[in-house]
């Protein structure tokens, strides 16, 4: 299924079950696909700080630049702020309670949620919550 997405204009990606599940590692799919969350304090990139691009462990797809990083002390790697056009958002309903979802634009793996409003000192006060495991760090000299 080819299908224009209109933030970016990249081609999204259609994968079934057994198609992702044969790229990614079962927490990958886990996180990536059925939207769980990995224990805080446990993510490779929750306290690294090189300079790059983080992407979208599931398709490649730039979403993170390191400048936006910053450390929130919630125990996922934090960013104020995506790549124009590389997340999507949707409302998150599960738990009890509405949060919005963050979402890979391009093949829609669930990245976490982002939170608005909690003072940090960031030019949009905006904390994505991000799931180390959904993203692959690309150094800026790659």
């Amino acid at each position: 299924m080819e299908n224009k997405d209109k933030t970016n204009n990249s081609e999204s990606i259609t994968k079934d079950e057994s198609e992702w599940k044969a790229i990614l590692s079962p927490v990958q799919f886990a996180v990536l696909r059925e939207k769980a969350t990995e224990r805080p304090n446990t993510g490779v990139y929750n306290h690294f700080d090189k300079e790059g691009i983080y992407d979208c462990a599931g398709c490649g797809q730039p979403l993170y630049k390191s400048t936006t990083k910053f450390n929130s002390g919630c125990g996922w790697p934090a960013f104020y702020q995506g790549i124009p056009g590389a997340i999507k958002t949707e409302t998150d309903t599960s738990f009890g309670r509405t949060r919005t979802e963050i979402m890979c634009s391009k093949c829609g793996g669930h990245l976490g949620h982002v939170f608005k409003g909690q003072g940090f000192k960031t030019p949009t006060d905006e904390r994505h919550c991000v799931n180390s495991i959904s993203l692959k760090f690309k150094p800026v000299d790659e």
